[in-house]
């Protein structure tokens, strides 16, 4: 199964002193990558986008709920989807209690393609008391990369987060990520990424390991978190 190689604690801790000084320089280097997205330029939007959502139409402004800055979460929904993406639920999973986003002047929404009335049945059921927003009445997931449009002509979802900046009565875009951007976003992938067998995926090195619990490679693994079977 491509298992560590067994070793003495000595032998352990020389190991890990090498990893820990490739660790901090890591750090730093993330350090130095969050200054450089911080001094990012910045994009009005003068476009109007309207959402729906608990208290009928609001527009893009509507959602920083009177704070500063606002992250939307693309959440993979189809608006001929019965259900979300189970990997963006995977996600919207680990968000936990808003109030120290916004303690920090920001806020949290998650928006998705599909109508309202098929949101909010499946938001209910996952248990989820995150705003959400169904951008189905404008471009707005098109608009920001999150929908994309195929060789084929079809729209694909991608999943993505987007961050606003408000000042006054103008909203900034300032930053933007998609698909793997996301990876260190999330509880589980971090977590994960500190273990013996990582995430489980097929890519991950050392090889082997991502079969090693007997079971498909992790993101084929990945269902709503009420049908899972432990």
């Amino acid at each position: 199964m491509g298992l560590p190689k067994v070793v003495t604690r000595e032998e352990w801790r020389a190991a890990r002193e090498e990893l820990l000084a490739l660790e901090k320089a890591a750090t730093r280097a993330r350090d130095a990558l969050n200054t450089r997205r911080r001094e990012l330029p910045m994009v009005e939007v003068d476009k109007l986008y309207v959402f729906e959502g608990p208290d009928g139409k609001s527009e893009l402004a509507d959602l920083f709920e009177g704070r500063a800055q606002l992250v939307v979460y693309h959440f993979m929904f189809d608006p001929e989807w019965d259900a979300g993406c189970t990997s963006c639920s995977g996600f919207l999973d680990q968000i936990g209690h808003l109030a120290h986003l916004r303690a920090r002047g920001t806020a949290f929404a998650a928006v998705s393609r599909a109508p309202f009335t098929r949101i909010l049945p499946f938001k209910a059921r996952m248990g989820w008391t995150v705003p959400w927003y169904s951008s189905h009445l404008s471009d707005f997931n098109q608009d920001f990369g999150a929908t994309v449009r195929a060789d084929d002509g079809t729209l694909q979802e991608r999943p993505a987060i987007s961050c606003f900046l408000r000042e006054g009565e103008r909203v900034f875009h300032t930053y933007s990520t998609f698909d793997r951007g996301l990876d260190n976003l999330g509880f589980t992938s971090n977590l994960l990424d500190l273990t013996a067998l990582g995430r489980q995926e097929e890519w991950e090195k050392p090889e082997g390991r991502a079969s090693s619990l007997g079971a498909p490679a992790g993101s084929a693994r990945v269902r709503y978190h009420d049908e899972y079977v432990d």
